[in-house]
């Protein structure tokens, strides 16, 4: 595949990412686009390592593609870049002048850095699961801090288990997955104290067929309800009937009778707030994770979809003051990024 992947025809080969007008997207999180339009778009490249499809790629390249259309940026783009070739990808993109390069580092840290240190004029807003460090000015690190949506799935998974045993499957048990697992796991004992967890991981970030007979197995094992962290999960409790809360983006529309809800990650405010130093030239090594949180508009629990009236109202109820309490900010979800084990 080409290094400079166009964008053009993306929207026709993958609908289900993108449903709407760009520009619509951005106005539905509050967000304006004229207010950052220069005399030039800013040239934005995406490197991934899945495809685009997949949950956490997919709602940054949304995101992109929002802002493409809206005017704001031009929008290229590599998937499936394998971990020893992404140095070599961000430095195509560095030397084609790019002036912001998106992506995730989390398998290629130390090697991205080293590039990063060597095009000091390029911005970067990469995922990460480090800090942000002034010895890279120009690295900014970013990470999908959705706790508060997870937490509210979490009360809602609670209320609708039968037998309080619940499946979770992950792709790898890194911060950005265990904060969001234990977030989940804290709403769901909101509503069911005695709730017991099967937690596995199957070390991959795709891998639906692994991931669905991994959930097949704690389906086995008495599990009434799957936390779908991963594509495959879902399919696995659609076929014996089990109930599934997504993550990330909303699947309710593929399993209209499985998913009962979903933990969904915006990332336009992270986009929206580099572009911003882009444009007035003051991009610099800073924690972008903060715009991921719910205050932020950075994720939100999706409708209920086909299981409206079919959630306990004190569930509801809950969920309802949990949230007012998280945008207030009188109600924190604790952010755990250890490793959570089953119980």
């Amino acid at each position: 595949m080409p290094i400079l992947h166009p964008g053009t025809g993306l929207i026709d080969r993958r609908g289900l990412l993108l449903g709407g007008a760009g520009a619509a997207t951005l106005a539905g999180l509050g967000l304006a686009p004229g207010r950052l339009l220069a005399a030039d778009p800013i040239s934005v490249a995406g490197i991934y390592t899945v495809p685009v499809e997949q949950q956490w790629v997919s709602r940054i390249h949304v995101a992109a593609e929002a802002a493409k259309a809206a005017g704001q940026i031009t929008y290229t783009f590599s998937e499936n870049t394998a971990n020893t070739d992404y140095p070599r990808v961000m430095r195509e993109y560095a030397e084609a002048g790019v002036k912001l390069i998106i992506g995730e580092i989390f398998g290629v840290e130390q090697e991205a850095r080293e590039v990063v240190l060597d095009y000091p004029e390029t911005a970067f807003l990469l995922g990460s699961s480090f800090l942000e460090d002034p010895a890279y000015p120009n690295l900014a690190v970013f990470d999908n801090y959705i706790q508060d949506a997870s937490y509210l799935t979490g009360i809602i998974a609670g209320s609708m288990t039968k037998t309080g045993n619940i499946g979770m499957v992950g792709g790898f048990p890194i911060p950005e997955v265990n904060r969001l697992m234990h977030a989940f796991m804290a709403g769901v004992r909101e509503m069911r104290g005695d709730a017991t967890f099967q937690v596995s991981f199957i070390g991959s970030w795709f891998d639906p067929p692994k991931a669905k007979e991994t959930a097949f197995a704690m389906i086995e094992n008495g599990a009434d309800m799957l936390y779908a962290e991963r594509f495959g999960v879902s399919d696995a409790a659609k076929e014996r009937g089990v109930l599934a809360i997504g993550n990330v983006i909303d699947t309710q529309g593929d399993y209209p009778e499985t998913v009962v809800a979903s933990a969904l990650w915006h990332f336009e405010p992270t986009l929206q707030a580099a572009l911003a130093r882009v444009a007035e030239g003051n991009f610099e090594a800073k924690n972008y994770g903060i715009y991921s949180y719910m205050k932020e508009g950075g994720c939100s629990l999706a409708p209920l979809g086909t299981f409206e009236g079919k959630v306990p109202q004190a569930a509801l109820d809950l969920v309802a003051e949990r949230e007012a309490a998280i945008r207030a900010g009188t109600f924190t979800v604790e952010v755990n990024d250890t490793e959570p084990t089953s119980t």
